[in-house]
């Protein structure tokens, strides 16, 4: 064949390729979108559903025949919780707290995990490169990364078979690119994993990352673990690509963004308060009326003195009228009319060492910048427990006057 027929040749097969890849990224973005808002409006009954329960619980003896039915409905709403998060890590809304980490202590930690989960019939081989430089991810996704891509490999073993965990550094150059157009060139930390199981076949490798897409039986899986990987992936900066043939095996990598600068490789523990009781006054601003009710009622079983409304509008009127005696601003981010923000900064004008809480279920917001927080900023995930508000409210009253939790 002619060179030039060959170089024709070779652009086609080529545009064919980054047109593939282009339109399953589109897709891949449009069911992260509706993915994330059905989280968003389910992360608030699921506060209610959780929450509630949790205080009926505590009102209940231990032998009543109602406690087993009120356990069934808090179970389930944990149940849903979980997967809510798993719909909210696919679409790239999680809340991030990323700190400088050494991949290699990561899979040092979670190997002797691993190596149970796993089972005796699979051997785990680790082959990790020294000093290949640092990433900027949070731990706990990292280790949900590594998870999610072992179990998955396990499941392509039955008869068993090895696993092999590799770290190194790369370098992703133009060439690579060409074929890879989401890929920025430049330096970045790789992590594979790889099996020799049964292989991915072309079809389903096209769907891979999709939620709830599964090949496994009815029953044996959520098909959440891989675009749960994916979407963590992506939210840290990265990049994650699977090679397989069938009958040949499958290898995963994840390619994250380098970072030359060392430091700390764990998050440090915050101190727990002695005591969840208080007795500072709290306005509590929260569109959600249950939500809204849930919180109220904890804070006040706590000692708390609070004072509620249902937008920005209202608390500021609500606010003015209290004279400054407010101790925490506790705040919805997403909410008609005004914003937590937005809210946060009016308030601040007036009173300027005022705390504020930021309480959400999604990430596209004025204080998260691509699901990171902003230093400083106090921050409780939806749905949460009474107890972990509780705690919360405390830290942050406690943590008053120490610094400044500015956006």
């Amino acid at each position: 064949m002619p060179v030039g027929v060959q170089g024709i040749g070779r652009d086609v097969t080529e545009r064919k390729l980054l047109e593939q890849q282009l339109r399953q990224s589109q897709k891949l973005e449009a069911i992260g979108q509706l993915a994330g808002g059905v989280a968003h409006d389910f992360n608030n009954l699921l506060t209610a559903i959780i929450g509630f329960s949790d205080l009926l619980l505590r009102q209940v003896d231990a032998d009543a025949r109602i406690r087993t039915e009120i356990e069934e409905i808090n179970s389930a709403g944990k149940r849903a919780a979980a997967l809510t998060s798993q719909l909210l890590a696919f679409s790239r809304r999680q809340v991030l707290q990323p700190v400088l980490l050494d991949l290699n202590d990561v899979v040092v930690n979670i190997e002797k995990m691993l190596r149970r989960l796993i089972g005796e019939d699979i051997d785990i081989v680790t082959v990790a490169e020294a000093r290949h430089g640092w990433i900027k991810i949070d731990p706990g996704q990292t280790e949900q990364i590594l998870m999610n891509l072992a179990l998955n490999a396990r499941d392509a073993m039955p008869n068993g078979g090895k696993l092999t965990i590799e770290t190194s550094s790369v370098e992703l150059d133009e060439t690579y690119t060409r074929t890879h157009p989401e890929v920025v060139p430049g330096r970045y930390v790789l992590l594979a994993v790889s099996d020799t199981g049964f292989g991915i076949d072309t079809e389903t490798q096209l769907h891979i990352f999709e939620p709830f897409f599964t090949t496994k039986d009815q029953g044996k899986g959520t098909g959440l673990g891989l675009s749960t990987v994916y979407g963590i992936v992506k939210q840290s900066g990265g990049h994650i690509w699977v090679y397989s043939e069938p009958g040949h095996g499958a290898t995963f990598k994840v390619y994250l963004p380098r970072v030359d600068a060392a430091g700390d490789s764990q998050i440090a523990p915050s101190d727990a308060p002695k005591s969840l009781q208080g007795s500072e006054r709290v306005l509590l601003v929260e569109d959600d009326e249950a939500v809204r009710t849930l919180a109220r009622l904890v804070l006040e079983e706590h000692g708390y003195t609070v004072f509620s409304a249902e937008n920005g509008p209202r608390a500021i009127e609500a606010f003015g009228s209290l004279a400054g005696t407010i101790d925490l601003v506790i705040t919805d981010v997403i909410m008609p009319q005004m914003s937590g923000a937005e809210l946060a900064k009016l308030l601040r004008e007036m009173h300027s060492d005022l705390s504020v809480l930021y309480v959400s279920g999604y990430t596209e917001e004025a204080t998260i910048h691509r699901g990171v927080l902003d230093e400083g900023v106090e921050f409780l995930q939806k749905p949460f427990t009474p107890q972990a508000l509780a705690r919360k409210v405390r830290e942050v009253i406690e943590k008053k006057g120490l610094g400044s939790d500015e956006c």
